[in-house]
């Protein structure tokens, strides 16, 4: 066989050249198939497509009964009519091309068959050397002897560029349906897959979205050649050639580029990323299922646009799931187009009184009663102490309340009483608390933090997750945004069989007992006169306000039995000061934050109005003698040298950084 093409050949330096070069390829079974690769997609909860992983190559593999006959009898009139008789080397094709590019002075056509560039793009490299092609003609004809015809076509046309759009390429007749009419492959009319058809030889000379013109005579000689050889008839070719091409009929498509949910695909990508590499990533064919629940994120949206529409301030919401850390939610105001950065996994902010429920959760595990422990709420409170040097601390209202026991300071979120618990606690105990909750933002072990006062701030996703330690019983779990991903070799990674990093993660950090305290007293802070009576649902829910000093952000974070859910309402960039914005009042946890969280929960929760459930064993506590607590006293004012005396200057972020 290989004598037609050492005759072809032959000015090359003769036949047994030619021989030596042929028998020095590699048997076929010895090569290893190229894995080009192909693009990931990501997929919401309920099987929703969110997007494509932006790759410079869009590759998408598909069947060969997806493909439909007159695009695979388009490329074979066009590229190698001759395909279902030669044996993987046209040699009148060769012979053909050689006369024309004579006649021409230059290299006109190619002899290349559909075999050999399969061959070609495959198993051996691009190079466009005379020895390259002698490989090709020879390997050609064992795949031919290997493979079916059927095989062959259906991998040339998964195979092939069809040119490239927006910096993408497009690799394989499914990316190409989509690229340039944003349609299914077996949706294509007949002037379209001859217009495909006729890309592979010359992508960008053809390109309709760069020479119309010269696409449409391309495709229109495609369908010439379809009716000469009777794949078509003459009416239905001259049809089709009546459409004409332009930058009007061409569609283009956004499917490749287009991403629903955009802050959560880039979370997902950023989590894969860490995971599997770029290459993986963006060329491993993966099809990635998440946790986030699109219905939720309408919800969110619409709950935030319709407290905050007009107003200034942007918002962001993030729902757990407490059973076990999935991501439901990831929401906010923000414009992908004008920012990338996720305010509710990136944003660390100021958490103001949301703080207190750390604290709270630091006295609940060590068996303090919240009923029965007192201290004295006054304003100011002047805080000097060898943990605390030197610094003043204000109630919202600027004024005392008198004794209040621990569970009516955290209704009235009271910074007068929490920074006195605070200290009779140790702040390293209200560290340790926030970390094993599931906080993981920077925490120095000041007492300014019971308050909210933090040197960076926290992340509406690692306060949400806290709250859903809380109302689950008390185990953390760690946030989960991915719940399955598929392979191209049919391999599925789902449970235990997920890489560790997306597995879910639960581990027993609080008595049930303890977290159910909490959540006793952080649901009247719902259903009582507390500050979150605007975060009221209908059905049982707790939460916690938080307001920073100076009204610059604002939080609502709360729960119910299925759903644990952080709002934070602010301005993401300066910090500019709330105030006069809430029908000329000042912004704090217990309004917007308080009805976008309600608004969305009403919606979020669905169906269910179920209690919390109750712990098998009671909650076992006593009076708390601490040095600052007026337990067992009238509650009269104090002159302990820790909460009086003049303030000799501290951290000024904890001054009054608890309000509401």
């Amino acid at each position: 066989m290989l004598m037609a093409v050492c005759v072809a050949l032959a000015g090359l330096g003769g036949v047994g050249y030619v021989l030596s070069i042929a028998n020095s390829a590699p048997p076929l079974a010895e090569l290893k198939m190229a894995d080009q690769g192909q693009i990931s997609t990501v997929y919401a909860s309920g099987g929703e497509r969110l997007g494509v992983i932006q790759a410079e190559e869009l590759r998408q593999p598909i069947s060969g009964s997806e493909i439909p006959k007159i695009l695979k009898d388009a490329t074979i009139a066009i590229e190698d009519e001759r395909f279902f008789s030669h044996s993987g080397v046209d040699y009148e094709g060769i012979a053909r091309a050689a006369v024309e590019n004579a006649k021409a002075g230059s290299t006109r056509e190619g002899g290349s068959t559909i075999t050999q560039q399969v061959i070609r793009n495959l198993y051996i490299s691009n190079e466009r050397t005379y020895e390259r092609k002698i490989k090709e003609a020879k390997l050609a004809e064992e795949l031919e002897q290997e493979r079916s015809k059927d095989w062959i076509l259906n991998k040339y046309l998964n195979t092939v560029p069809y040119g490239t759009a927006g910096g993408q390429s497009a690799i394989g007749v499914r990316a190409a349906a989509r690229v340039y009419f944003d349609k299914r492959v077996d949706d294509l009319d007949l002037d379209e897959a001859a217009l495909l058809a006729g890309l592979p030889q010359a992508p960008t000379d053809y390109s309709p979205f760069r020479s119309p013109g010269a696409a449409q005579q391309r495709r229109d000689e495609v369908l010439g050649k379809m009716a000469e050889l009777g794949m078509v008839t003459r009416k239905q070719a001259t049809d089709a050639m009546a459409r004409e091409v332009d930058t009007d009929s061409i569609k283009g498509s956004k499917f490749f580029t287009q991403r629903r949910e955009k802050y959560f695909f880039d979370y997902v990508k950023d989590e894969l990323l860490k995971e599997y590499g770029a290459k993986t990533v963006r060329q491993g064919g993966l099809k990635v299922t998440t946790t986030i629940d699109l219905a939720k994120q309408q919800a969110a949206r619409k709950a935030i646009q319709g407290r905050l529409a007009g107003v200034g301030p942007s918002s962001a919401i993030v729902s757990i799931d407490p059973k076990n850390g999935y991501i439901k939610a990831m929401a906010s105001s923000a414009e992908y187009g004008r920012s990338k950065f996720n305010l509710a996994a990136q944003g660390k902010r100021q958490p103001g009184s949301v703080f207190k429920v750390m604290t709270l959760m630091a006295a609940l595990r060590r068996g303090v009663d919240p009923r029965s422990t007192t201290y004295t709420s006054r304003s100011p409170t002047v805080v000097r102490d060898r943990l605390c040097p030197g610094y003043e601390v204000n109630t919202y209202s600027r004024t005392g309340a008198g004794s209040l026991n621990l569970e009516q300071a955290t209704l009235k979120s009271d910074n007068s009483v929490f920074i006195q618990l605070a200290l009779d606690l140790g702040p390293a105990e209200v560290k340790k608390t926030a970390r094993d909750l599931g906080i993981r933002s920077r925490l120095e072990g000041y007492c300014a933090e019971t308050l909210g006062g933090l040197t960076d701030g926290i992340t509406p996703l690692e306060t949400a997750n806290a709250f859903a330690t809380i109302v689950s019983g008390g185990y953390r779990n760690r946030p989960t945004a991915i719940t399955k991903i598929a392979f191209p070799s049919g391999r599925v990674a789902k449970g235990s069989k997920l890489p560790e990093r997306f597995r879910i993660k639960r581990k027993k950090a609080f008595d049930a007992a303890v977290t159910y305290e909490a959540v006793k007293i952080l649901e009247k802070n719902i259903s009582a006169p507390g500050t979150g009576a605007n975060a009221d649902i209908g059905c049982p829910a707790g939460g916690k306000t938080g307001t920073t000093d100076k009204n610059t952000d604002a939080w609502f974070v709360g729960f119910t039995p299925r759903l644990a859910t952080a709002t934070w309402v602010g301005f993401p960039k300066d910090r500019t000061q709330m105030n006069g914005l809430y029908n000329g009042r000042n912004v704090d946890g217990g309004t917007f934050p308080a009805e976008i969280w309600g608004d969305y929960m009403k919606k979020a929760k669905g169906s269910f109005c179920g209690d919390f459930k109750k712990p098998s064993t009671p909650f076992t506590s006593a009076p708390f003698f601490g040095r600052l607590s007026r337990t067992g006293t009238d509650g009269a004012a104090t002159d302990d040298p820790a909460t009086r005396g003049p303030a000799t200057g501290g951290p000024a972020a904890a001054t009054a950084g608890g309000a509401g």
